[in-house]
């Protein structure tokens, strides 16, 4: 992706607990995105959020067990981003994933 283009980014929800083949869902996400080649992959852990269940989920040490809330972002072109959603099906047993357009001002250093 050069300066100035197109882009798109993917948010996918779900808590911290959630695995795919013994992996936490995060990692297995972000290392296939890497794997695919898609410009890039945040994860964010939050402090507090709640989903479908309505149960709230935060970081009070009492509180256990944790299973915080998570969001990914995969970002890339449009076509790149939405390939990835079958990926992310083959994935995810549940969760939440959001689409959003944007525009790369600056990607990389140009070294």
């Amino acid at each position: 992706m050069g300066t100035d283009c197109s882009a798109a980014e993917a948010r996918i929800f779900f808590g911290e607990n959630e695995c795919v083949d013994h992996q936490p869902l995060y990692e297995a996400i972000v290392l296939k995105a890497r794997e695919l080649h898609r410009a890039g992959a945040t994860v964010l852990r939050g402090p507090l959020g709640f989903g479908h269940s309505r149960s709230l989920h935060n970081a009070r040490i009492l509180r256990l067990p944790f299973d915080m809330p998570i969001v990914v972002k995969i970002v890339d072109s449009e076509k790149k981003v939405m390939d990835f959603l079958p990926v992310l099906d083959r994935m995810m047993a549940s969760g939440l994933i959001t689409w959003e357009k944007g525009q790369v001002l600056q990607y990389g250093t140009g070294d």
